[in-house]
């Protein structure tokens, strides 16, 4: 960080100008995926001269959206992340994903009539859920990621810390993500207790357990032992209603909280 004082929301942020907002919020994405596509850092250019770099915060709302991408017109993302203040003033990081863009992309994000899924909230295209899954993507995933979410979230903390803050928050959008967190050290702010049921219900003679019937590509047997794999059962529906209620936080020291012991990814 620059050792400067930031002011103390992502609102404030969003009041400077547009060089400096980019200066700053460029400061969330880690230096790997500059290098790994040859983007200079300094002016947010590829080796072709266009620029990747696109930072959305309008100075009447307290909420940013930081776009990398390794050509302008590319339509998806290196790095996307959406943060934003919540009720209290605190640092939230709304939505982020890192795209390893040169890895064979899954069309799980749009159906079979292009029409998008939203996170299968609205509609699904099991097809490429199949191909995704088969591939070793988790849920929500459209192409393997970059392995810099620890890169990321040291530069949000120390973000954070920058505007006199002492954490950061996160609402894991599937069952991976906040197994994942957990890895990485969050604590729960809510839903711990659901995650600990989740656990116990994948165990054997548990109801999730029983429900891997193999019904469906997601519901197979044996699902119950990965992570990925009770993810996609979860994101099949196998709860009986829609994943929500999780909430998680990170300090710097970490929680070491673990609701799937002896996990396998």
């Amino acid at each position: 960080m620059t050792g400067k004082r930031l002011p103390l929301t992502i609102h404030e942020l969003n009041q400077l100008a547009q060089e400096e907002k980019e200066r700053l919020y460029s400061l969330l994405i880690p230096d790997r995926a500059f290098e790994l596509f040859k983007i200079d850092r300094r002016y947010f250019t590829n080796p072709a001269g266009g620029k990747v770099l696109e930072v959305r915060a309008d100075p009447t709302l307290p909420f940013a959206v930081i776009e990398l991408r390794e050509r302008p017109e590319d339509r998806d993302c290196i790095f996307y992340l959406e943060i934003e203040d919540t009720a209290f003033g605190r640092f939230e990081v709304s939505f982020l994903v890192i795209n390893d863009v040169r890895a064979p992309r899954f069309e799980t994000d749009l159906d079979e009539q292009g029409r998008r899924t939203k996170f299968a909230t609205v509609r699904r295209n099991i097809p490429e859920e199949v191909r995704a899954m088969q591939a070793g993507l988790a849920p929500g995933q459209v192409r393997k990621g970059l392995r810099l979410l620890g890169d990321f979230l040291s530069l949000a903390l120390d973000f954070a810390e920058s505007m006199g803050q002492d954490m950061i928050l996160a609402e894991p959008l599937t069952y991976c993500a906040a197994i994942t967190f957990e890895v990485h050290g969050f604590n729960y702010m809510r839903g711990r207790r659901k995650m600990e049921e989740i656990d116990r219900d994948f165990r054997p003679g548990g109801p999730l357990h029983e429900k891997l019937d193999g019904s469906t590509p997601f519901r197979r047997p044996g699902m119950e032992q990965t992570v990925r794999g009770r993810a996609w059962a979860i994101h099949d529906g196998i709860l009986g209603e829609p994943w929500r209620g999780v909430e998680m936080y990170l300090m710097r020291k970490p929680a070491g909280i673990c609701t799937f012991p002896g996990w396998e990814w």
